[in-house]
């Protein structure tokens, strides 16, 4: 069938069908240009965390020690946002704590208890969800999860732990050692995948997971000497006896007793020589080039020298280990604090900072002398707390504090909720969002967190343990060799000194912190396997297996260690 046209309409026509067309088009780029936009609204997310970073050792937080090593660069985040000052990890050791923040579900859901075990990198993790919204997704640094990242555009990890001193890293199918300082490289990885290797137009999810201040503490050349005059306040309890509380007293992570002198301590056999004392994990050291070992030994010759010197012992001597300690300590903390510093900078500079989110974290908290302690694992409150740090300009107000009990549990939901991204029902996390906003809801955000260590044994020798942590009360089971439970009131101990279990002053908050505990275990869907001991022979062996790694005699293994100081 042949269209007839007015010719005298022609004219007419032909303006409607151009405006049609016009308008049709227009409609089309107007939407093209709505999908870009909401892409781009949606927040950029940078995810910077460090291992066994101690809250005490961020200055935002106010401990003495981080007063006189400041962190301006991480405050930064905590000035121009949130800090959290109930946040808690549940279950405290490397791996796991990074499966818990990838899946938002509790160790015993997500399968990876402790270190050793076989992260399922198949399950439905952050990243993931991330990527179905549009989202690229990287990771740079540390992942210590086993296998290879699954989620992510894009990864660049360390072999297993990681050196400080040309590390080997992993990308795709290829291992290759990169040569420089370990948290400089990863930084500058950071920096450079945001620059060279994102799409400008979509929004991002980028993890920067630092080594540091991971044992064995060894700083950049830079800042070898950088607290050397500086003396840290060693806590009141670093000489804690232990009294009433049996897993403490049976741990092997007291720093004048079980650091190891040559590889942890950097001391030396005697005065002149750079030849380190008990050193088990040489290759920290001998991967150094000619000229950084130069550097290093140049460094620290004087100062072990006049460690020789003072022929110290005794009390003395645990105080001096402390001091060195925390000089090594903060030294590797002052690279990370320039490393946040140098992302921050980017991120300003290209106009990132109003749509970016940008977290600071570590994968728990850490001992810097507390109890006499190094490292982790303790439902002690050194160790379960994780500082947090959280900036946002959309939606965070500077100078925001959070009081409400928060977990690592915590951190994939709310991204989610950031992103506009649908929260899976499995996740075992609650947003965090809600907190951040202005007018911030009235009812309370969790009136108790749950905790669970599985590592035993193995490094440290700290039981097995799982319990309760009210906003003042803290209730704890330690199991598998040994079966007794600690209760403490955080507001009149919160040195965690005095073990009040069976007082007869507490038994009426004793038993509610027992009905706590039980309920929170059947709502995380914790069964009767996750109470499993450790036949005797085996802990045993691992005593001795861990005495001899010290270069101890294993036969005075798993007697009571015996201590001058005690």
């Amino acid at each position: 069938m042949q269209l007839s046209l007015p010719t005298k309409n022609l004219g007419h026509f032909t303006f409607m069908v151009i405006s049609f067309l016009l308008i049709s088009c227009g409609e089309k780029n107007d939407n093209e240009e709505q999908k870009i936009t909401s892409k781009t609204k949606r927040p950029n997310i940078v995810f910077i965390m460090t291992d066994d970073h101690a809250a005490q050792a961020i200055s935002a937080y106010g401990h003495p020690v981080s007063q006189k090593a400041p962190t301006p660069n991480i405050d930064r985040i905590a000035n121009n946002g949130a800090k959290f000052l109930n946040n808690f990890c549940t279950n405290s050791i490397c791996g796991p704590s990074r499966a818990v923040i990838l899946t938002g579900k509790f160790s015993h859901i997500n399968g990876f208890r402790m270190n050793g075990e076989v992260f399922d990198g198949s399950q439905p993790t952050l990243p993931k969800f991330l990527k179905k919204v549009g989202y690229q997704t990287a990771i740079v640094g540390k992942w210590h999860l086993h296998g290879k990242p699954q989620g992510f555009d894009y990864w660049n990890i360390l072999k297993d732990q990681g050196n400080y001193y040309n590390p080997e890293f992993i990308h795709e199918n290829d291992t290759s050692i990169v040569n420089g300082y370990a948290t400089d490289i990863i930084t500058d990885m950071g920096i450079d995948w945001m620059e060279k290797k994102r799409k400008k137009d979509e929004p991002f999810f980028l993890m920067v997971h630092h080594k540091a201040p991971h044992r064995n503490w060894m700083p950049p050349l830079r800042h070898i000497n950088t607290y050397d005059s500086v003396n840290f306040p060693l806590p009141e309890t670093y000489f804690s006896k232990h009294r009433n509380q049996v897993a403490a007293q049976e741990q092997l992570q007291t720093i004048y007793e079980d650091m190891y002198e040559g590889h942890d301590l950097k001391m030396t056999v005697k005065k002149g020589s750079d030849s380190l004392r008990h050193n088990p994990w040489k290759t920290d050291f001998e991967r150094m080039s000619s000229e950084q070992r130069k550097a290093w030994n140049d460094a620290y010759r004087p100062k072990n020298d006049a460690f020789h010197d003072a022929n110290l012992s005794g009390k003395e001597l645990a105080e001096w280990k402390g001091q060195r300690y925390l000089r090594d300590y903060m030294g590797t903390v002052a690279a990370v604090d320039e490393g946040v510093g140098k992302i921050l900078d980017y991120l300003e500079e290209q106009g990132l900072t109003e749509n970016t989110i940008i977290v600071y974290t570590t994968d728990q908290g850490f001992y810097l002398g507390e109890k006499g302690f190094f490292d982790k694992r303790f439902m002690y409150e050194e160790s379960l707390a994780m500082p947090l740090l959280m900036q946002y300009p959309k939606g965070i107000k500077k100078g925001t504090t959070i009081d409400a009990l928060t977990q690592n549990l915590d951190f994939a939901p709310t991204f989610l909720d950031f992103a506009g991204a649908e929260i899976p029902e499995t996740m075992q996390g609650k947003s965090l969002k809600p907190l951040l906003a202005e007018n911030r809801p009235d009812e309370k955000f969790r009136d108790a967190v749950y905790y669970h260590y599985y590592d035993f044994p193995a490094f440290h020798m700290v039981k097995r343990h799982y319990g309760v942590r009210t906003d003042r009360y803290k209730l704890i089971h330690f199991y598998d060799d040994i079966d007794t439970w600690e209760l403490y009131d955080l507001e009149k101990d919160p040195k965690e000194e005095n073990n009040l279990y069976d007082e007869a002053d507490y038994a009426d908050i004793q038993k509610s912190l027992h009905e706590k505990l039980k309920s929170l275990q059947e709502k995380y869907m914790v069964t009767d396997q996750e109470f499993q001991t450790t036949p005797k022979e085996k802990v045993d062996q691992a005593y001795r297996n861990f005495a001899r790694l010290s270069g101890e005699n294993p036969d005075t293994y798993p007697k009571e260690k015996k201590s001058s100081l005690k």
